[in-house]
């Protein structure tokens, strides 16, 4: 086994790991905002809101990502004329596919916490944004935190589908070294392990967020 296959090529290897983390952090963030949007559609019940946001989540976790990909890759250009980023393409997939999973856990957070609470929030003078602002939400957080750490790293592990469309990431770079090199032993086994040690970090921290409530409860 040939370990130094993997120093000579270390720095093309490590901008690719770079744009892993730029997108994983893109749709960690513009997830969370549209999953906000889709979560408070699934607790209005104005009709309107709620149908559309709804019918959004059960479609998108009913389809694997890939295919999203593919659909925002190949179709915006059909669409709009313009060719889209490989990059960009990948980080709105990601966005719009990881939201509804975000909307489901902070929904769930939401309504983990009695309705008795805010009741007492409202009896005390608080109006409704008060209420949820400074009573609900803080609790509902913490209930949400360990799932929303989890969802996190599991974006980080589908990054690495971001390969299909030709983007330059850390796995893709590792592919294009092992093209030239023909060294898929130990350029895989050095591409596990990166992930293994960012996801087991990121699982780690979740169990630990997990304790914390448990201990605070």
């Amino acid at each position: 086994m040939d370990l130094a296959v993997i120093a000579e090529n270390a720095a093309f290897m490590a901008a690719g790991l770079l744009v892993t983390v730029q997108l994983a952090l893109i749709a960690l963030c513009g997830g969370l905002l549209l999953g906000l949007l889709l979560a408070a559609g699934r607790l209005s019940r104005v009709v309107w809101f709620y149908y559309p946001a709804s019918l959004y989540v059960h479609f998108m976790r009913g389809l694997p990502l890939i295919l999203v990909i593919f659909w925002i890759y190949f179709l915006f250009p059909v669409l709009t004329g313009k060719k889209l980023d490989a990059f960009w393409a990948a980080a709105v997939s990601f966005i719009v596919y990881e939201a509804s999973y975000f909307a489901e856990i902070i929904r769930a957070g939401i309504q983990s916490i009695p309705d008795g609470q805010a009741q007492a929030a409202l009896s005390s003078g608080l109006t409704t944004w008060q209420s949820a602002r400074y009573v609900i939400l803080p609790q509902a957080l913490r209930n949400m935190v360990p799932s929303l750490v989890t969802q996190a790293v599991i974006i980080f592990q589908d990054t690495s589908l971001a390969y299909v469309i030709g983007l330059r990431d850390f796995l893709r770079r590792v592919n294009l070294v092992d093209a030239r090199e023909a060294r898929s032993v130990e350029l895989y086994l050095f591409a596990g392990l990166v992930y293994l040690i960012v996801c087991s970090a990121g699982t780690l921290l979740s169990h630990r967020l997990e304790k914390h409530k448990q201990h605070a409860v």
